[in-house]
């Protein structure tokens, strides 16, 4: 006899919705999210969805009724609880708006658990769009199957960060000027720590020696070349993750649907 095929399916559509979820409870959603499941993903009466609410974890959830402006889906059960984030916070500093997209993306991706923008003397940027940058890594977290979404926070100048630097926190500065290799500096590391990446431009001498006059603060170096912003943030973010973050035990953890 054929095997029964695995519910919920591997390519049912997730989304991230307002919690907390719960078994047995009928959820309506509408909007660009209707829109994305009818329209796009042609759902229809019976199929799978995957939903996670930030709070809870993963659930599965069964279509009862796709109409033209909603949706109403019936939640069967939950398949995993919300996962531990590595406490590893990304400090960069504001890019061009195509640049800083892919950061806030990769990011996610990578699993960090709190996105800090800087605005610093050489950006290019010193606003950040809010609404756009929470679609961003709302919908990098569905596409990697998270079920957590990481903190994005406001934008905040680099002098107010130093100020308010947490004493139990590493900061690790990608330092273009040179540093111990980030690796090595990773693997030594253990506790709550973060990056902190610049602009196109790099830090001026002044933001510089703040930097290090922090007593937290840990120059590194990212390798023999002269990185632009958004690769540096995903090159350092990813070398964390591989020393100090998750991805040792990656398999342990994936979710069976991902």
């Amino acid at each position: 006899m054929p095997a029964t095929p695995a519910w919920p399916p591997r390519s049912a559509p997730r989304l991230f919705v307002t919690g907390p979820l719960a078994e047995a409870m009928d959820l309506t959603i509408d909007g660009p999210q209707a829109h994305y499941l009818t329209r796009v993903m042609r759902a229809a009466p019976g199929d799978a969805v995957i939903l996670c609410d930030d709070l809870t974890g993963e659930w599965a959830a069964q279509v009862r009724h796709a109409g033209k402006r909603d949706v109403t889906l019936d939640i069967r059960t939950r398949l995993r609880p919300r996962e531990q984030v590595p406490d590893f916070w990304l400090c960069a500093a504001l890019l061009k708006k195509p640049n800083f997209d892919l950061v806030l993306e990769k990011a996610t991706e990578l699993g960090v658990r709190r996105i800090q923008p800087l605005v610093t003397r050489r950006c290019v940027a010193d606003k950040l769009n809010d609404e756009r940058a929470r679609t961003i890594v709302t919908e990098a977290a569905e596409q990697c199957a998270r079920t957590a979404l990481p903190e994005l926070a406001e934008p905040l100048r680099l002098d107010a960060l130093l100020r308010a630097w947490p004493g139990d926190r590493a900061l690790f500065f990608a330092d273009e000027t040179g540093g111990e290799p980030a690796g090595e500096s990773f693997r030594a590391h253990a506790g709550p720590a973060a990056l902190l990446i610049g602009p196109e431009g790099g830090f001026d001498p002044a933001e510089r020696e703040a930097i290090h006059a922090l007593p937290q603060a840990r120059p590194i170096g990212l390798g023999p070349r002269i990185l632009r912003g958004e690769t540096a943030a995903i090159a350092g973010c990813a070398l964390w993750m591989a020393f100090a973050g998750d991805w040792h035990n990656s398999l342990a953890r994936q979710s069976p649907l991902a």
